[in-house]
């Protein structure tokens, strides 16, 4: 009997519905309210469900192991035990209870129960590298080191094994004492995979214990120029500088196991194999609780999970001692404004700005959530305060200015967003999004028509499949007078983007200028259905009631009274270029 998936779908419920609901619920109807819990991603309720039906159907197997794969998920690895010992008395080869089998025996210094199941979870790739490691910790634990390198050396795979195996090989030798042989397994490993923080780390770590303090800091410096400013990274070369020594990152067989499961866990959790990973992570958690990364991890899997609310809860258990303590304080901000609690988002990221005025990541964070919230004002003054700390901006700061002139350009002020959009354009030239908002900026305004059309041609080039770009690419031909190629774009991007308001306006347009006039009222109809802003609703409506040759006159009409009414300096592009109110981060019209 095999894992099975744990489903995926919509964040997951806040609580388990309560045990006596449960226990009053017909089997029948608690088996599908747990199957519809997994399709959510909602364990906790999944495992309240499951854990009655085994109460109910105790020998069922496939409620047993679905009832274990749901405790292993929520992290409730004492009753995932439990459970573990049932189904391999029914299914003596099941490979994920021989594993939690062997975690607990590892867990409990039972190392020889641990080798036996281990030896019994190792089937794939994944699986085998993963037992046989793990049962390299539990040789270091009965006192046979060697034993357990050989088994590391032994194992035959995928090249991306030479990594695991160098790192683990390197740690085991590193807690057993073997110096030497540790550094040059350890190094071996950084070769592979310079930029992974954990080798980084063990091997700076070996260095500075073994009298080679220059070695330790050019190890650290050299990931920082890779991946700049790690807060750990940082505080090892502080602490480097200070002249202190770094003690080593493994110490006991347990520490060790919670290693392996934490970098495979993490790898899978990278490359979209979220159920196993969610495991792996509940697993080295339960092992190893003070592991510095795995919590961290594990709330960014919950993240893109859609589990906010876990991933919330996470973030604020990192200890205010971590080094990722103003990191995982800027992500539980960004969970609260992403689970519609802005108002503490906001007051959260206040004082994280409040307490670190330079953290860059910070205020880019709080930049992000005031203006994905429309607090546009708000949100340049925060994207202004992180520029002006900027000595000489970069290619990696295309960001700052793209946001703020988006930001800007929602406060009509645009000279402001534009000089912004060609900053971000200076420092990053192919960046689709930015070509996108101010190509269609342009085209939208009525000027650099053909600046502004290659600039958008440029930003579909990169992009094919976005439909907001080729619907920018679409409007461009429109307000050019090119309404066949018009037509052709904007039915490919509502076809890419059949729910977005503004696109189906745009083709309704289109059709109109065709002469697919009964067309264009079904996509207007369909655009004012999907509820556009206030502006754009009224536009629509009344194209809707007298067409679109009525409809510009008369608005041309307007546009000529606020003339008389606005002076120059006032006047304004003729529309926000977000449009279709996306958010600018996401792939939109406005980038």
């Amino acid at each position: 009997m095999g894992a099975t998936s744990l489903g995926a779908g919509s964040p997951a419920l806040a609580d388990a519905p309560p045990a006596d609901f449960i226990a009053r619920s017909a089997p029948a109807g608690n088996y599908l309210a747990a199957r519809l819990a997994i399709s959510e991603r909602d364990t906790a309720a999944a495992s309240a469900y499951y854990r009655e039906l085994v109460r109910i159907f105790p020998r069922n197997g496939e409620l047993l192991e679905r009832a274990f794969l749901t405790q292993l998920a929520e992290g409730s690895i004492d009753e995932a035990v439990d459970l573990a010992q049932r189904i391999v008395r029914i299914d003596p080869e099941h490979t994920l209870a021989r594993l939690v089998l062997g975690v607990r025996a590892i867990k409990t210094k039972q190392y020889v129960t641990a080798r036996s199941n281990l030896r019994r979870a190792g089937q794939g790739a994944i699986a085998e590298l993963n037992s046989t490691l793990l049962g390299a910790w539990s040789q270091f634990g009965s006192g046979n080191a060697r034993a357990g390198v050989a088994a590391i050396d032994a194992l035959q795979g995928p090249e991306w094994y030479a990594a695991f195996k160098d790192l683990h090989a390197g740690l085991i030798l590193d807690a057993a004492g073997v110096k030497k042989e540790a550094g040059q397994r350890l190094e071996a490993a950084l070769k592979v995979d310079p930029r992974t923080l954990r080798v980084v780390d063990a091997y700076g770590r070996w260095a500075s214990r073994n009298g080679n303090k220059k070695l330790a800091i050019e190890t650290y410096e050299a990931f920082d120029k890779l991946v700049p400013n790690d807060p750990l990274v940082a505080r090892s070369l502080e602490q480097l500088e200070a002249g202190r020594t770094l003690p080593a990152l493994i110490t006991t067989p347990a520490a060790g196991a919670a290693e392996v499961l934490y970098g495979l866990g993490s790898a899978l959790g990278r490359q979209g194999g979220e159920d196993l990973a969610l495991v792996y992570l509940q697993l080295g958690r339960w092992l190893d609780p003070s592991h510095p990364l795995i919590d961290i991890t594990l709330a960014d899997l919950f993240e893109s999970m859609k589990r906010h609310e876990d991933a919330i809860a996470l973030y604020q258990q990192v200890p205010a001692s971590s080094p990722f303590k103003v990191n995982a304080e800027v992500q539980r901000a960004l969970n609260l404004d992403a689970a519609g609690k802005f108002d503490d988002a906001r007051t959260a990221l206040d004082k994280v700005v409040a307490a670190n005025p330079k953290d860059m990541r910070a205020l880019m964070a709080l930049g992000d959530v005031l203006r994905s919230n429309e607090k546009f004002p708000e949100a340049a003054e925060v994207y202004t305060k992180a520029i002006d700390q900027l000595q000489a901006p970069t290619g990696n700061n295309w960001m700052l200015y793209y946001f703020r002139g988006t930001a800007f350009e929602r406060t009509k002020q645009w000279e402001k967003s534009e000089a912004d959009l060609k900053k971000a354009l200076e420092l990053k030239p192919d960046q689709p999004h930015v070509l996108n908002y101010l190509g269609y900026s342009w085209i939208d305004q009525g000027v650099n028509l053909d600046q502004g059309t290659e600039m958008i041609r440029k930003a579909v080039a990169l992009r094919p499949d976005d439909g907001f770009f080729i619907d920018s690419l679409g409007w461009a031909y429109y307000r050019t007078g090119h309404y066949d190629e018009a037509v052709r774009e904007l039915e490919r991007a509502v076809e890419l983007k059949p729910n977005e308001a503004v696109i189906n306006d745009h083709l309704g347009d289109a059709y109109w200028k065709v002469g697919r006039k009964l067309e264009a009222r079904f996509k207007w109809n369909h655009a004012r259905d999907l509820k556009p802003e206030p502006d754009e609703l009224a536009d629509i409506e009344r194209k809707i009631a007298v067409g679109l040759d009525e409809a510009e006159r008369v608005k041309a009409q307007k546009d000529e009274v606020k003339k008389t009414e606005v002076a120059p300096a006032a006047a304004e592009p003729q529309k926000a270029a977000v449009d279709k109110t996306q958010d600018p981060q996401k792939p939109g019209g406005g980038g």
